[in-house]
């Protein structure tokens, strides 16, 4: 059997906004009178003095500080939670450290202070540059203030710099989608996330649906926008593209079926374990639930012992949305399952032309990342 991948990424969850935006479905709570930041670094370091007793003796390779809205944190607190991961676990080999930052939390003396405790990469989540959208979308920032985001990050020195945008808003034109990808592009900031709007469930705008653009409409502005970024990056998964050696190597390494920890309230993870189990956790969704049970075990909220049968699906679920695919040998390494059980269904879509095969590496077609979800549905047991 061959030795577990001995790299690992931590995500590190701030579960605070100013406000909920109506189309989100992440574990975040809007910032009122039990807003507990003290209270939750200190729930945090608890949290990840457990959980690193599961990852003795591997590498950290990325930390990805995600919410909600982490920007909300002082420095100070984001320098508390490093200083305990570097006691517990040892920052030295980690190559990336990333913080999610709103527009609406900007601000350059913070940015400056970010950059000083160590953070290397910034996502800030512009969504769009056209105020009217903004509006639509809930946000708490305008356009002035996501220009003066982008602005301040670089200023500060941050090098590595990802720009969330969306498509498919209400109401939305074609030319209007166009517009914000081209102002993104402008700011050369090496990285651009660019996923269309869904109604996912449990928001406000699944209760209420807002008027979307026609799908034929939605695929017209995918297309247009892919091929203005592709003059300036190119495109290494579904929703993302970068300039070279700027891919989010935290975000890689879930796509390549990795293993991660997750700290903080709602926080997933995935470890998995020297006889080959696959372990799946999450944490209590409430930060006030997350932080009086810290140092518990009730601060799980759940595990999920991956089954043999998941293992084909979960994998592909993960590594066919990069372009690059994968290999036949990061497939046994990863899920400890012989090839052999999926080479009939690789074999299959291959003929169906949703894949393509070139030595041991297996990747999907343009029609194939068209209907990703027809062709993952050939993995399912």
């Amino acid at each position: 059997m061959s030795p577990i991948i001995t790299d690992y990424s931590l995500y590190i969850h701030v579960p605070w906004c100013i406000k909920k935006c109506p189309y989100c479905d992440f574990n975040s709570h809007e910032k009122r009178s039990d807003y507990d930041e003290d209270g939750y670094v200190n729930a945090l370091i608890k949290d990840l003095t457990t959980e690193a007793a599961n990852v003795k003796g591997r590498t950290l390779k990325s930390i990805f500080i995600g919410g909600g809205t982490p920007s909300l944190f002082s420095a100070d607190s984001i320098n508390r939670i490093l200083t305990a991961v570097d006691d517990h676990i040892d920052l030295s080999n980690t190559t990336e450290i990333t913080l999610e930052a709103n527009p609406g939390t900007a601000e350059s003396e913070k940015f400056h202070s970010f950059r000083n405790i160590g953070i290397n990469r910034l996502s800030i989540g512009i969504q769009s540059f056209n105020d009217t959208h903004l509006q639509k979308l809930g946000r708490v920032h305008n356009s002035d203030q996501a220009h003066r985001a982008i602005s301040m990050a670089k200023e500060a020195g941050f090098e590595r710099i990802n720009l969330d945008l969306m498509f498919g808003l209400p109401e939305q034109t074609i030319e209007q989608a166009c517009l914000d990808v081209k102002t993104a592009l402008e700011y050369k900031t090496g990285h651009l996330s660019h996923y269309q709007l869904t109604l996912e469930k449990n928001t406000l705008f699944h209760k209420h649906p807002p008027a979307l653009p026609q799908d034929d409409m939605i695929w017209e502005m995918q297309t247009a926008s892919q091929k203005l970024i592709a003059e300036q990056l190119i495109q290494y998964e579904v929703s993302a593209y970068s300039a070279t050696n700027q891919q989010s190597q935290h975000n890689i390494n879930y796509w390549q079926f990795g293993d991660y920890m997750g700290i903080g309230a709602g926080a997933h993870g995935k470890i998995t374990q020297q006889d080959g189990t696959i372990s799946r956790y999450w944490k209590n969704k409430l930060p006030r639930e997350y932080i009086r049970n810290s140092g518990t075990p009730s601060i799980r909220g759940g595990e999920h012992i991956v089954k043999t049968a998941e293992l084909p699906f979960e994998f592909m679920m993960n590594a066919l949305r990069l372009k690059s695919g994968f290999t036949i040998a990061q497939y046994h390494q990863r899920t400890r399952q012989d090839p052999i059980l999926i080479q009939t269904t690789l074999d299959t879509l291959i003929k169906k032309g949703l894949l393509t095969q070139h030595a041991s590496i297996y990747r999907c077609t343009e029609q194939g990342w068209n209907f990703l979800n027809n062709t993952l549905e050939h993995f399912i047991s």
